[in-house]
């Protein structure tokens, strides 16, 4: 998707590195954070098309954050994915209700990831 703006927050820099090379093949232009709190600022400052959030974050973890853009007026339109290794039975039903859009388990499927992400827009 050209010209689509991805931001992801993530603070696990092989993680990051793997998102941001599928984006990148993709031919997204990505933003990046490594916490909730950088994330926000930047969402605010330079508002993407979609949000990529990890839910284990240090300080604010992920669902607090999605709960803060989906209350901010100007950023509660953009979807969230939550992207986590945090798929515990119960997960991807509390990432939907603190406003993530989709759930997208790691480890990431490369294969199908870009369709996924392409879902969103």
């Amino acid at each position: 998707m050209e010209n689509k703006t991805v931001l992801v927050i993530e603070d696990n820099a092989l993680n990051m590195k793997l998102v941001k090379s599928l984006l990148k093949i993709g031919n997204y232009r990505v933003l990046d954070a490594v916490d909730a709190e950088t994330g926000i600022q930047m969402a605010l400052d330079n508002p993407p098309d979609l949000i990529l959030m990890d839910i284990q974050l240090p300080g604010m973890d992920g669902l607090s954050a999605t709960r803060l853009i989906k209350g901010d007026a100007a950023l509660k339109g953009i979807p969230i994915v939550a992207l986590t290794s945090y798929a515990m039975q119960g997960d991807e039903e509390k990432a939907l209700a603190a406003g993530c859009t989709g759930y997208i388990p790691k480890p990431i499927d490369t294969r199908a990831f870009l369709e996924t992400i392409g879902s969103y827009f």
